[in-house]
């Protein structure tokens, strides 16, 4: 453990140095490549500070038990930095687990209402406003990118871009079918229904992660549709991209200028293609996607919403809290440290 915590440290401090130079400070890429290695080093290179001074403080106490006045006192503390020294050990190893490379990034997320008709995009939309109140209490912008209103409420789809500090470590795990319970609002005979709406969290992709040869893009300029009223376009200002090579479609009508939803299509595409070549690096290493906490396939069913029981299933890990009034106003934590809990047991037990 010490080794690899000193080898933290020396390469945090040889970024540092990097850092400083000049030829790096003018190449704004390589700049943020660094920074962004730096920043997924700090917490175990503070931690590693910290550490040393506890063994520092107890290589004192040891001295200090063989002083005749203050031997007693030094045993006392010797103790108490023993417990500190050894619950801090326990923080370290999950320090060290393999750390997500994505982890640090900015989510753009698609949600669809699935199976159950008008309910179930009616479900997409109020987990939309679930995650959007998330954000809001961990001051993490959200910014809109693509939605498809129906009339009956809610959305056939909604896309939007998360962005703040460490946003994917947290929202990477709501991937997959979230299936809801309840008597639907269009229902007359007040009888249960379970519709689904899924979700797909990707990490943002930056220039350094994929690069995107445009040839490859078919661009179409359309007009903006939507269900009526002011925010519908008069213009043609939507923008839809088509990657050839995997026939990928996205479609941008957010704004009214046609270089901003071109923009934004780009982001989305390039954030699209990203996440597929993801999964295929996660297939080339053996790894099945869909048996990951945070990666699962989005049609396997991760958690369920009961209305008439107030209650909440996280299928995965077996998580049930009676609290699904607050859970839908955005109180997440509890669902999600849970779930980061489990994958690093799963990491140290070496699953």
């Amino acid at each position: 453990m010490i080794e690899r915590l000193q080898a933290i440290e020396d390469r945090y401090l040889e970024l540092n140095k990097e850092l400083m130079q000049e030829e790096v400070l003018s190449d704004i890429k390589k700049t943020l490549v660094l920074t962004k290695e730096q920043a997924t080093l700090k917490e175990a290179y503070d931690a590693y500070q910290k550490y040393k001074k506890l063994l520092d403080d107890r290589k004192q106490a040891i001295e200090m038990c063989k002083d005749k006045e203050l031997g007693e006192m030094a045993k006392e503390e010797l103790a108490s930095l023993n417990d500190q020294i050894e619950s801090f050990e326990k923080e370290i190893e999950i320090l060290l687990l393999p750390k997500d490379p994505n982890d640090l990034k900015n989510v753009i997320i698609e949600i669809r209402g699935a199976a159950g008709g008008d309910e179930g995009n009616i479900f997409a939309g109020d987990l939309f406003d679930m995650y959007h109140k998330y954000c809001d209490k961990k001051n993490w912008q959200v910014e809109i990118l693509e939605s498809e209103a129906k009339e009956a409420g809610g959305y056939s789809l909604i896309s939007f871009m998360v962005k703040g500090d460490n946003v994917y470590s947290k929202l990477k795990y709501e991937s997959g079918a979230h299936r809801v319970q309840r008597v639907p609002v269009t229902e007359t005979g007040g009888r249960v229904h379970t519709s689904t709406a899924t979700v797909l969290v990707m990490p943002e992709a930056e220039d350094f992660d994929f690069e995107l040869d445009m040839n490859e893009v078919r661009i179409d300029i359309t007009r903006s549709s939507g269900c009526g009223g002011q925010g519908v376009n008069t213009t043609d200002s939507a923008v839809r991209l088509t990657h050839i090579p995997t026939g990928i479609i996205v479609y941008s009508q957010t704004e009214r200028s046609q270089i901003k939803n071109k923009e934004k299509a780009i982001k989305i595409l390039k954030t699209r293609l990203y996440d597929l070549k993801l999964q295929e690096r996660d297939k080339e290493l053996g790894e099945v996607r869909r048996s990951k906490i945070g990666t699962g396939d989005r049609s396997e069913k991760i958690r369920t919403y009961n209305y008439p029981q107030n209650r909440v299933t996280d299928h995965r890990i077996g998580y049930t809290t009676n609290s699904l009034d607050r859970v839908m106003q955005g109180e997440l934590d509890g669902i999600i440290e849970a779930l980061i809990a489990e994958d690093q047991n799963r990491k140290l037990k070496g699953e």
